[in-house]
């Protein structure tokens, strides 16, 4: 510790020595720093704060017709895009600052400037932001503020617009191509229905109870020329004068009559197959059993009336002529009957050889039904986006949606914000003092003077006989205190120097 303070009593002494030469730097030093100081040019800077209110009474009213913009997502993203590169490059032509600008290269630098000085800041639950920026000139800082304003407020509108544009004209082509979908689906439903038209149900009757309505109509066809033909036989029994066999009634199945055996036959069979398809309540099985027994009561009869004589003048009778007029009326009926009988019988074929393939033409009809509804499901969907994304992009760059309220507008600034002129001249004083004690202290340690016995001991490592004491004379003394005095004055003049020009820096410009 003591050689510490031994070391810095002789940096002291050896400053003291040369204190004239540090009073020179120092001198130097500060008149040079204040003067690059003075010289600096001033920094004005502006800023303007708005206020952006995204709380409409239209977003209530039509959150349920359309998709609502996010208007505080959209204003934020904004104004982080207000700092690129094309938005700057705009400010430059706005202000004119492009006048200046001869090459590529000074364009880029005056960017980058802008964008460093640029400072553009906002809370996030206020919606208010604000737009600052320094530079040397008043007048250019507040031309620069205003133009990133207009700019910010102007792009909020125009980027949403633009979007909203894009996106009806992307539905409107997905339109168009649904509504080719479409035609060519109607066009393929259309050809099918046209190419398999006996196939398909009409009116809500599908292919099976077509064919139930035919196999009925066939069996009721049948069933009335059965009727037919026993009306045709009773007349001719009449004409034939048969007489009813009086006695004992006899038993249907013991008479002989081929031809009403024969149909009897032909309606027990039908009879069978009618049971294996329905039940006793059935009106076909009912009305065949009718039948039945009336062919079995119309063979009693007839085999009741067979032997009776014939009369003789029968063939000239009125009766026998109304008779037999009656008789060809039954035969061109059951000639008729047999004849429908025909044609339905070829039509229940027909239809029972065609459901075969119902099944695959329906199925082939329920595919092309699906795909013309989706089809035409997605093209109603897209009319009724696109009508949406219409109002939704009226919505957006509405100003009833987002209003801009500007709460201080960039005004030219009057007083410099930078730089710290008083700071700086302080740094300048502090720097030229270390500056002029470091330069005699130099000159200390470059021309080394012993100031004691002690120290030219340790500097030689002899031994020091004696020491030759300084006789100051009456001149010398006042050439001393006249240094003194000096020395003083050139310190004291220098912290006046200081003084001023801090009293210049805070006097008002």
């Amino acid at each position: 510790m003591e050689e510490i303070i031994a070391q810095l009593q002789a940096g002291l002494k050896g400053i003291w020595k040369y204190r004239w030469c540090a009073v020179i730097v120092t001198w130097l030093v500060a008149t040079a720093g204040w003067l690059k100081v003075y010289t600096l040019p001033n920094d004005y800077q502006t800023s303007a704060r708005v206020f952006v209110d995204t709380q409409s009474i239209l977003k209530p009213l039509l959150s349920g017709m359309t998709t609502v913009p996010n208007l505080e997502q959209q204003v934020n993203i904004m104004s982080r895009q207000l700092l690129t590169r094309p938005n700057i490059d705009r400010v430059i032509r706005m202000v004119d600052l492009d006048i200046t600008l001869k090459t590529p290269r000074d364009r880029e630098e005056k960017i980058e400037e802008l964008i460093k000085k640029i400072r553009i800041g906002g809370t996030g639950t206020m919606d208010i932001y604000s737009i600052s920026y320094s530079d040397h000139s008043p007048r250019l800082v507040r031309d620069v503020v205003q133009s990133l304003l207009t700019i910010f407020v102007e792009g909020s509108f125009k980027g949403k617009k633009g979007e909203s544009e894009k996106a009806v004209q992307f539905i409107d082509d997905q339109i168009r191509a649904y509504e080719d979908k479409l035609m060519a689906a109607e066009n393929s439903v259309k050809e099918f229905k046209l190419k398999n038209n006996f196939l398909l149900p009409r009116q809500g009757v599908d292919y099976g109870a077509q064919l139930l309505m035919a196999s009925d109509a066939l069996n009721n066809a049948r069933l009335e020329l059965v009727e037919a033909e026993q009306a045709r036989n009773a007349i001719n029994a009449q004409i034939s004068g048969d007489e009813p066999i009086l006695g004992a009634e006899p038993n249907p199945a013991t008479i002989d009559n081929p031809e009403m055996d024969s149909r009897i036959n032909a309606l027990n069979k039908s009879l069978d197959a009618l049971l294996l398809q329905y039940t006793e309540a059935h009106p076909d099985i009912i009305s065949t059993r009718r039948l039945i027994a009336l062919l079995e009561e119309r063979k009693v009869q007839e085999a009741k009336t067979r032997g009776t004589p014939s009369d003789p003048g029968k063939n000239f009778s009125p009766m026998l002529q109304q008779l037999k007029v009656a008789l060809t009326e039954a035969d061109a009926r059951v000639a008729s009957i047999k004849a429908r009988v025909a044609e339905m019988q070829a039509r229940h074929d027909s239809l029972l050889e065609q459901s075969k393939a119902v099944p695959e033409v329906e199925s082939q009809l329920a595919q092309l039904n699906r795909d013309y509804q989706i089809n035409k499901d997605n093209y109603e969907k897209l009319i009724g986006r696109r009508e949406a994304a219409k109002l939704s992009g009226d919505l957006s760059t509405t100003t009833e949606m987002m209003s801009f309220k500007i709460i201080d507008p960039p005004t030219v600034p009057l007083r410099p914000v930078g730089p710290n002129r008083p700071l700086l001249y302080s740094a300048v004083l502090a720097a030229a003092v270390l500056a002029g004690a470091a330069s005699a202290l130099l000159i200390s340690q470059v021309r080394p003077t012993y100031l004691s016995p002690a120290e030219l001991r340790e500097a030689t490592g002899l031994r020091v006989l004696g020491a030759v004491a300084m006789n100051w004379t009456e001149a010398e003394l006042k050439k001393r205190r006249r240094g003194q005095i000096g020395f003083g004055a050139g310190l004291a003049c220098l912290f006046v120097s200081y003084g001023g020009v801090m009293a210049m820096a805070l006097l008002p410009s």
